[in-house]
């Protein structure tokens, strides 16, 4: 009986964790469509603007975008392209691997980066108060607000 209530206790705290991420995803998605971009675009743009000096002069291989953006290869294959479409990045062969792919801001990616940056900060603000460090491991605790998951959209 007690392995059983442990074991419910694990699972609907993932299952809280699952419904966070997706009402954060989901309100993400939303402040960034004006700028026509979505959750996972503004990922990549923060990745490759997070070691840019002012010029965005950084490049990141995309199997190192990948692991830091928690996308497949082949859908940040696609992110990419498309990104690159836009006029956001750039893509160019990889000096050190020539099978590799390099991918870097252009100005008007960083520049777009830096207009929704605090609009994405402010979300996650929202939507993710208090500081990870502080959870409590209840059941449907938040960082910061231990027991209560933060509101939906409309509440």
């Amino acid at each position: 009986m007690a392995a059983e209530k442990a074991e419910q206790v694990l699972v609907d705290q993932w299952r809280d964790i699952l419904a966070v991420h997706a009402r954060t995803l989901c309100e993400v998605d939303r402040v960034l469509h004006r700028h026509g971009l979505g959750a996972s675009d503004f990922e990549v743009l923060d990745v490759l603007a997070g070691d840019a000096g002012t010029d965005g002069g950084c490049s990141y291989r995309v199997l190192e975008i990948s692991d830091r953006v928690h996308l497949s290869q082949s859908a940040l294959s696609r992110l990419v392209a498309r990104l690159e479409k836009d006029g956001l990045v750039t893509r160019g062969m990889c000096s050190e691997d020539r099978r590799g792919v390099r991918v870097s801001l252009t100005p008007r990616g960083l520049d777009l980066h830096r207009e929704v940056l605090p609009l994405q900060r402010a979300v996650l603000a929202r939507m993710l108060p208090g500081d990870p460090a502080t959870l409590d491991g209840a059941p449907g605790s938040v960082p910061g607000d231990p027991g209560r998951l933060p509101p939906q959209r409309g509440e």
